[in-house]
């Protein structure tokens, strides 16, 4: 039986928020679904299953995105930045720093920009990706940000001491766990109606 309510949908979507990868990883196997991929990309895997009964596989990089083995790919600007020849390391943080200027850093937002014009098989160069992130970090220091809906463990704790202050780390980690509990019985009563192949 496929889940038609948009309620119950929205409900499995943000309860599976509370599951450790390991935990998607293992509900995927249940449901014959593939354990590849981010966080995000099983937990909209298993809403898309639970909804349509169809499996969708991660997406793969095109070869336009990737690096050609034995090719070297200079730090440079005009460089393209491809998947297999980009490195988060010391060295690509230097030269990102060069520029951008030294308050550069890795970020998720960055890293998750890349992965789309991977995807999209639109790889960028260096100085493209330097200048998104200039102009995403100018936007977020004067807007300011919210953590990635899958980071739930930073948004409940953000959340937790607005509402209680004076909550010590482990009145936070219990109710932490508390939530994390229920939202697993909530997920595992939605999927539980959904027919397993």
């Amino acid at each position: 039986m496929l889940i038609t309510n948009k309620q119950s949908l929205t409900a499995l979507k943000a309860a599976l928020l509370f599951f450790h990868v390991a935990e998607l990883r293992d509900l995927c196997v249940q449901l014959s679904l593939p354990k590849a991929g981010t966080k995000l990309s099983l937990i909209s895997r298993i809403v898309y299953f639970c909804e349509t009964g169809q499996i969708v596989t991660e997406l793969l990089i095109p070869a336009i995105s990737r690096a050609k083995r034995g090719v070297l790919y200079p730090l440079k600007p005009d460089t393209l930045m491809l998947k297999g020849a980009y490195k988060n390391d010391l060295k690509t943080r230097l030269f990102f720093k060069q520029l951008i200027g030294e308050y550069f850093h890795f970020t998720a937002f960055g890293i998750d920009w890349l992965h789309q014009r991977w995807l999209n098989g639109n790889p960028p160069t260096y100085q493209e990706f330097a200048d998104m992130w200039q102009a995403e970090y100018d936007r977020r220091k004067k807007y300011g940000s919210t953590p990635k809906e899958e980071w739930a463990y930073i948004n409940f704790s953000q959340q937790f001491f607005k509402h209680h202050p004076d909550a010590t780390r482990e009145m936070l980690y219990e109710a932490w766990e508390y939530e994390r509990i229920r939202n697993k019985k909530i997920a595992l009563a939605i999927v539980s109606a959904v027919s397993c192949r």
